[in-house]
């Protein structure tokens, strides 16, 4: 089983973006707003994750309350992922913060790449 989080924090923004803030739990998030999937559709439509990365990211969403694990009965099982009511909260807080991040992305490259340039001529 994946590493537990050390520390439980009492304010409730770090102890929350500590769970969002890692590199899969938003992109998990957003897709399974989409509806429930399993597994492997999961790992086919959220680039470059990793199993091991997707299973861990999941396990902790679970753990969180944000994703509910449902086995099928199927031959061979198999796992649908959905999003909890906690989580669906979750998405329509995280799908502003993605409408900014698609209008400012731009400029932020470009206020990056100026600094770069600029930083370059200082040293």
């Amino acid at each position: 089983m994946g590493r537990r989080r050390a520390l439980e924090y009492d304010c409730a923004i770090r102890d929350v973006l500590d769970r969002i803030g890692d590199a899969w739990s938003v992109l998990v998030i957003m897709e399974l707003s989409k509806g429930p999937c399993r597994f492997n559709a999961l790992r086919r439509v959220i680039e470059a994750i990793s199993q091991r990365m997707l299973s861990v990211t999941l396990r902790n969403l679970e753990r969180d309350g944000l994703v509910s694990r449902q086995v099928l009965d199927t031959s061979p099982p198999q796992v649908e992922y959905s999003l909890t009511q906690r989580g669906a909260s979750l998405h329509g807080a995280i799908s502003h913060l993605a409408r900014w991040a698609e209008t400012h992305q731009p400029g932020i490259r470009t206020s990056r790449a100026a600094y770069d340039v600029k930083e370059s001529i200082a040293s």
